[in-house]
């Protein structure tokens, strides 16, 4: 069975689960040996996922996955949060993130520039619109990005007061009310061929 129609049963059994634990799968891949499921709160939701979410989630899947048994083989089973910096791998996760702080990496080695980081102002199927660093808004084909990922700024709050920092006009450029760090919740499987 191929990786790709693995993810496509997985993603069959996960979605309901997530949405009755009100949360949104954000993403599943497979690397190597292991499953991973990345699980968001919905769209516009204040804070994160938090750890018992996650291990809710995870022993609902775990237990679904047992049953329906669409992996072949040993696999470790990985149920996390996508963090404050979230890596954008589909049209969704570029839709989801339009007003946050984003990089970019080009896929063309001899792109110049091959690097962009800047304000995500829009996004559709096709393509994801940036105002840069620079201020020049630039309208980037999905299939051209290599790489792309949320950014957080960690420079300090203002203190109380005082204002914002001048080396950050923008304290929090990531998603608001989320932690600084992803959570993960992890299970080795074994499944046994009948």
């Amino acid at each position: 069975m191929s990786a790709a129609s693995e993810i496509a049963r997985v993603r069959a059994i996960v979605e309901p689960i997530a949405s009755d634990l009100g949360l949104d799968l954000y993403d599943i891949e497979r690397r190597g040996a292991t499953m991973r499921v990345t699980l968001d709160t919905l769209p516009g939701s204040a804070g994160g996922v938090t750890l018992d979410e996650l291990s809710l989630a995870t022993r609902l899947i775990s237990r679904e996955l047992d049953h329906e048994d669409p992996i072949a083989g040993h696999y470790t089973l990985e149920v996390t949060s996508p963090g404050l910096e979230r890596a954008l791998r589909s049209a969704a996760h570029f839709r989801r993130e339009v007003g946050q702080t984003i990089s970019v990496r080009l896929r063309d080695p001899l792109a110049e520039p091959r690097r962009l980081r800047g304000v995500l102002v829009g996004a559709d199927a096709a393509a994801a619109t940036l105002l840069g660093d620079d201020g020049v808004e630039r309208t980037i084909p999905l299939d051209d990005i290599d790489k792309a990922r949320t950014v957080f700024d960690y420079a300090p709050a203002p203190k109380p007061g005082k204002g914002p920092s001048k080396r950050s006009p923008a304290h929090a450029s990531g998603s608001a009310g989320s932690t600084a760090t992803s959570t993960t919740s992890t299970i080795a499987k074994e499944q046994h061929e009948s």
